[in-house]
Order: C-alpha cells, then sequence, then structure tokens
C-alpha cells in the first residue's frame, strides 16, 4: 500500500520539486504550483489531472481507486485512495500531474536529459 513518503519519493524523481503545504496539509509542488496534496475527511490524494475529460475517465474506470467530492465539482482533479492503488498506477499519475503543472522548458528540458 503506498504512503504519502512514497508519493514524495516519487514526486522528487522530477526537477524542481519540493515539499510544501497546501491548506495546511502536506503538499508537492514544482516552481510554487502545487500537483499533489494529501487531505482529510476524507483521506485521500489530491491529484492535479489534465481535464475534465481525464478525470471522468479515471472515476469512471476504477471508482474503488479515484472519487471525488462536490468541491471538485467542475475542476481537473480527482481524489485518490492511496490504500488502493498500485504502485505503478501512482508513478503514472503523480509524473503526469507534474508534467501539468511544471513550465514547459522545464518539461521539455526533462525529457531532453533522458
Amino acid at each position: 500500500m503506498p504512503t504519502w513518503e512514497d508519493v514524495v519519493e516519487i514526486a522528487k524523481r522530477f526537477p524542481e520539486v519540493e515539499e510544501s503545504t497546501s491548506y495546511g496539509r502536506p503538499a508537492m509542488r514544482v516552481r510554487g504550483t502545487s500537483f499533489v496534496r494529501l487531505r482529510t475527511d476524507p483521506d485521500a490524494l489530491v491529484v492535479r489531472v489534465l481535464d475534465l475529460g481525464d478525470r471522468e475517465a479515471l472515476l469512471q474506470g476504477d471508482p474503488d481507486v479515484f472519487f471525488t467530492t462536490p468541491h471538485y465539482d467542475g475542476y481537473a482533479y480527482v481524489l485518490v485512495r492511496l490504500e488502493r492503488i498500485p504502485r505503478g498506477e501512482l508513478e503514472e499519475l503523480v509524473e503526469d500531474a507534474w508534467r501539468i503543472r511544471a513550465p514547459k522548458r522545464l518539461v521539455a528540458a526533462y525529457d531532453a536529459s533522458r
């Protein structure tokens, strides 16, 4: 079962990522912009996704892992039950969230260095 520490380890693979807080909860940021964070009530990982279509695909594709609350209606965020997501899928989500929020030049430089 992945934990917040796993999220941090995954996120720190990418350039210019730093640990921070958002709404008083642990968060990961790239150049000051949050891309994943923990929340309570309910406990979940909040992850930025590409768009509302991507969000809906995740919600419908695996409702045991992905969910939302009315607070996120109309926003490209999905809530993730960490205790139910496979590590590989978590790695993809975190990388995608970083790519969405990181400046394009930073993403391009990262891709070129690989």
